[in-house]
């Protein structure tokens, strides 16, 4: 019960994450994969990939297909929608983090 509770806390803060790190530079799903693992986080690439998904369709990370070493890979970027959430999300993160201290 309380793996759940804390995956569906903790998927905003992946979110964020992603949109950090999108907006750094194009990323790719295993590379974030072991950046969130490097932070604690247990994530599988069946978990992380419908939030890439899902980020997508929401608008806030658009998706590039590029060839490496006769592999498909697919390279994420933070849109201007992402770019505005992010921004939002920071602002809400700084105020509530600043109050639960």
């Amino acid at each position: 019960m309380e793996n759940k509770i804390l995956r569906k806390l903790f998927l905003g803060f992946i979110q964020i994450h992603i949109l950090h790190h999108a907006k750094e530079e194009p990323i790719y799903g295993s590379w974030m994969l072991e950046e969130l693992q490097s932070h604690g986080y247990k994530m599988s690439p069946g978990s992380l990939y419908p939030i890439l998904h899902k980020m997508e369709g929401d608008g806030l990370i658009t998706k590039k297909e590029q060839l490496v070493d006769g592999k498909i890979r697919k390279y994420y970027s933070i849109t201007p929608r992402g770019n505005e959430v992010l921004k939002e999300a920071r602002e809400k993160a700084y105020e509530l983090f600043r109050e639960i201290k």
